[in-house]
């Protein structure tokens, strides 16, 4: 299985549909960080949240986001503010249909952690494709936070995700693709698809030392948990 994740109004409306006629597709709906700055004010963009929220109602959609911060991509105060605005009714959809929460951080990691614990984390808060440190993944443990790695794991420029992912309890994680973006080494810079899971699945099995067959089984088991079944 996999799920199909919005970005958009139209995306996310093009991912609960797919995922209603596919078995093995579950659907993902949210503004994305950087599509909120687009908004001309908070009005038209709540417009659009709410057209989320009616989404979040349907049994194939079974996660809010991506969602979150983008400071890399996002400047100017009224673009931080719709930034932030969005973020947080995101949470809150998420906590009225109790779905899992897939947070996008880029170059955000101290406000996205200060605004969960302000708003309240919905119960199953997933850090997508994380990419803090050591420091940062201890807090997310101890917050009960689950922790999903993508093909930024096997890169040469990314030690302190390595350190991180040996510290993630095994009920609190997760591996993707960010497809179609970040394959894993050697294929970094080609297309991405789902069917790179094996390659960074071993890679991480590998930093944990741990069987990867024990892992997969593990994540897959977190996967169902989170996002319920596929089937």
């Amino acid at each position: 299985g996999a799920v199909q994740v919005g970005v958009t109004l139209d995306s996310s409306v093009f991912s609960a549909e797919v995922a209603a006629r596919e078995q093995m597709l579950l659907a993902a709906a949210a503004i994305h960080p950087n599509e909120a700055p687009g908004y001309k004010s908070l009005a038209n963009l709540d417009e659009d949240i709410a057209a989320i929220a009616e989404l979040a109602g349907q049994p194939r959609v079974r996660a809010i986001g991506e969602t979150g911060l983008d400071y890399f991509r996002t400047e100017g105060e009224q673009a931080l503010k719709l930034q932030a605005h969005s973020f947080e009714q995101h949470i809150a959809i998420a906590k009225e249909f109790d779905l899992a929460l897939q947070i996008h951080d880029r170059d955000a990691h101290e406000d996205i952690l200060r605004v969960l614990k302000e708003e309240g984390a919905p119960e199953k808060t997933i850090f997508h494709c994380y990419s803090g440190d050591a420091e940062m993944a201890r807090e997310c443990i101890e917050n009960g936070y689950i922790l999903s790695f993508a093909g930024t794991l096997t890169f040469k420029n990314a030690p302190a995700l390595r350190e991180a992912v040996k510290l993630v309890p095994i009920d609190q994680l997760l591996v993707e693709t960010d497809s179609p973006f970040l394959a894993p080494m050697p294929y970094h810079g080609a297309l991405n698809t789902p069917a790179q899971i094996p390659t960074i699945l071993r890679f991480m099995a590998d930093e944990r030392g741990e069987d990867v067959d024990e892992l997969a089984t593990a994540i897959s088991n977190n996967c169902e948990r989170l996002f319920g079944s596929f089937a």
